[in-house]
């Protein structure tokens, strides 16, 4: 008995044991699971190390002259939590914000405020687009503004005490334009993007655009090392930096000194023309260096607003149109390149209507019974170009056109650049097609297309790509240039090149010629007129693009290819290239004139004083005044008529010259000095002397009229005779142009 009490009490102090033991070990693993746990749990101990970021900025756009037209600077985030404001000092808390934000005080209020108009409680963002000093002003009186207790302790939702104060942190970049709508569209614009919470520019259109992998910011630069008790990078050899990249500047052709000029000058002559936009380029005809790239339609990108979207694309390289007969020195080049045609090879051009195929008839708006191939240029007779073209097969004629530059893209360095088309070889086989195509018509191009084709006639045949942009630069001054996207073309022959140039000074110097409102006294001055029906509905409506291309030369190697292309000009009678396009080109070259960069030879002076500025309208004048109108009256007459066929030039109504008042023959040279930039935005009176056209010399002609007339035989009117061009040996192929280096 005893035994078995004895063995219970051994099994009940095992049992007890047992369980001890048990107990005792779990105990243990959870006290070995929490020491494993707090050592793999990273503790909630500050840094000893800190890191300062230093953001890169995007490239900066450059004028010619040193001005700054567009660069970065970071933009900053002004947060306060609503609760956090003691109610009593929360008027004072707005004030202060207001004066060192330079922000209005009801902007500050209404973004404090719901849509009930009650002060918030969370979280305000009071500004995003804070500059740099107004951020460093905002971080200063945070300070003051917690000695002055402005602030006061609010709980959050664990229910812990938290203090929270203006809050102003670094949060993007933002793009500035110093000199607002100065060379817009060129420079363009930007919008935003946003990488991984900093926001950065990004090029929308223009230069922005064009060259966005080249000026966008690089690789941002940061600092690493120990930081002190308040948080600050302690600097010493241990510590990590590494530069910021910014993005490359772009330097450019264009100085302000003459772009911000031409544009006040299209701002005059757009009110005075009633039209809807001008265009106009100058480029150096030897390389291509583009001086001045004007619109009368800009905008400010710091501000772009509803009214701005029709300006916000630069109609240089993106606006297609019919050119009209714009296009005629380029047939007729084609043809004398291809031999099959001379400048004095006489043409039947005396139809009142002259057929081009079934049931299709042209005319020209002055009648000439027979004229050279050079008067048919220099009075843009539709008909005669028409028989220029037949002398061409399709092929040729196409290939001509190709080589100018038409139908691809001009190479010009803005965001978008549209090649336009031409008619397929198919249709230019026909007749009826290939002289349609010879004025002008049913064809699309850009202005940069023509503004580099017009170049080969300055520049003995080779046509070269327009450059807005001169280098790029890096920080270390290193500079770099970007081949074009398209290369010069050897569009025709020295030879050629230079009898065209010759054909375009008579449209400008003779009596007839539809470009004689351009001529300047002591300067070499040629180009061609076009005006061409718009088309609405597949109609042709009375609504017209006119034109002038052309050059402006000296004798002391100054030579200048400029283009003028007005937009749907709606002054009676204004509309006319020679009322339009003419007169600004004029106005182009006298700013040349005034700012050295063309030297007329000394010639007698006049009286005439000229506004090119001038934007108010006179009142109670038919012809508006503030841009060039040459010593000619016009004849009043009583009836107009309207021309139904294809037509693409009008010529002006006969004028009677008035003699010019003599001076003293001597010509004060202006000197040449940098403009402020205060200066280049305010209208700018100028009155030079408008001078003389009576001393420049016009070609003569290799036999008379009267000659020419004897030895032609009359061609039946309504049946045109075409003569089948000689066979011609296959032409050299022509030399490539050097490229560019590839930095």
């Amino acid at each position: 008995m005893s035994k078995q009490i004895v063995n219970k009490a051994i099994k009940k102090r095992t049992i007890r044991v047992t369980i001890l033991f048990s107990a005792f070990s779990l105990l243990m693993v959870i006290f070995l699971i929490s020491i494993l746990k707090i050592i793999l749990t990273d503790r909630k101990v500050p840094n000893q190390y800190t890191t300062i970021h230093d953001r890169a900025f995007r490239g900066k756009i450059i004028s010619k002259d040193g001005y700054t037209l567009s660069y970065s600077q970071k933009i900053y985030t002004a947060t306060i939590v609503g609760a956090s404001i003691d109610p009593k000092k929360r008027d004072l808390f707005i004030k202060l914000f207001s004066i060192y934000s330079d922000i209005e005080i009801s902007k500050v209020k209404s973004k404090m405020k719901d849509k009930n108009g009650n002060y918030k409680k969370g979280y305000i963002i009071l500004s995003q687009s804070l500059n740099q000093k107004a951020a460093m002003q905002l971080k200063s009186l945070s300070y003051k503004l917690k000695k002055l207790h402005v602030f006061q302790s609010i709980k959050n939702k664990h229910g812990k005490n938290t203090f929270y104060d203006l809050t102003v942190v670094e949060n993007g970049e933002n793009r500035i334009y110093p000199l607002s709508d100065n060379l817009s569209p060129v420079v363009g614009y930007t919008g935003k993007i946003n990488e991984d919470g900093y926001i950065r520019p990004n090029g929308k259109k223009g230069l922005e655009k064009a060259y966005q992998e080249h000026i966008k910011s690089k690789k941002d630069g940061y600092c690493r090392g120990k930081r002190d008790v308040s948080g600050r990078l302690i600097h010493d050899k241990n510590s990590i930096q590494e530069p910021r990249v910014d993005g490359l500047d772009l330097h450019l052709n264009i100085s302000l000194d003459i772009q911000r000029r031409i544009e006040l000058m299209l701002d005059s002559m757009k009110i005075k023309l009633d039209a809807q936009e001008i265009l106009l380029g100058i480029m150096d005809s030897h390389d291509g260096r583009v001086l001045a790239l004007a619109s009368s339609n800009r905008f400010s990108p710091n501000n772009i607003k509803t009214k701005d979207l029709n300006a916000l694309n630069p109609k240089f390289s993106e606006y297609l149109y019919e050119p009209g007969s714009v296009i005629k020195p380029l047939t007729l080049a084609i043809a004398l390149n291809h031999n099959v045609v001379t400048p004095n090879s006489w043409f039947k051009t005396g139809y009142y209507k002259f057929p081009i195929g079934k049931k299709r008839f042209i005319s020209d708006d002055d009648f000439f019974d027979i004229q050279t191939a050079s008067d048919i240029i220099v009075h843009s007779s539709n008909i005669g170009i028409s028989q220029i073209s037949w002398k061409l097969t399709g092929e040729q004629f196409r290939d001509g056109l190709l080589a100018f530059g038409l139908s691809k893209p001009s190479g010009i360095d803005l965001s978008r650049d549209l090649k336009g088309n031409i008619k397929p070889l198919k249709l230019l086989e026909n007749k009826m097609h290939r002289a349609n195509s010879s004025y002008g018509y049913g064809m699309m191009v850009s202005f940069a297309q023509l503004f580099k084709a017009y170049s080969a006639f300055n520049n003995d045949g080779i046509a070269v790509t327009p450059r807005i942009v001169e280098y790029l630069e890096d920080i270390d001054k290193k500079q770099y240039i970007i081949e074009p996207s398209q290369p010069d073309l050897q569009a025709v022959s020295k030879k050629t090149a230079n009898q065209i140039h010759q054909i375009l000074l008579r449209v400008v110097n003779d009596k007839k010629g539809t470009g004689r409102k351009a001529q300047y006294p002591g300067l070499e001055i040629g180009g061609k007129t076009g005006t061409a029906h718009l088309v609405k509905h597949g109609q042709y409506i009375k609504e017209y693009h006119s034109s002038f291309y052309g050059f402006a030369n000296d004798n002391y190697g100054h030579k200048y290819t400029i283009g003028v292309l007005v937009i749907k000009a709606k002054k009676w009678h204004k509309y006319f290239a020679a009322k339009s396009a003419v007169p600004t080109f004029r106005n182009a070259v006298q700013i040349l004139v005034e700012q050295g960069y063309l030297k007329p030879d000394k010639v007698k002076e006049t009286s005439n004083k000229i506004d090119l500025y001038q934007i108010e309208p006179q009142t109670n004048t038919d012809t508006p005044s503030g841009y060039i109108e040459t010593e000619y009256t016009e004849r009043q007459t009583n009836k107009t008529q309207e021309t139904k066929t294809e037509t693409t030039e009008i010529e002006p109504i006969k004028e009677n010259q008035t003699q010019p008042i003599k001076q003293n023959n001597k010509v004060k040279k202006e000197s040449k000095a940098k403009p402020k930039v205060k200066e280049l935005f305010e209208k700018i009176d100028i009155h030079p002397n408008n001078t003389s056209t009576q001393n420049i010399k016009k070609p003569s002609k290799d036999i008379t009229y009267q000659e020419a007339k004897e030895q032609t035989t009359y061609i039946p009117k309504l049946k045109p005779r075409v003569i089948k061009p000689k066979p011609k040996s296959k032409p050299k192929p022509k030399p490539k142009p050097e490229a560019i280096d590839l930095f």
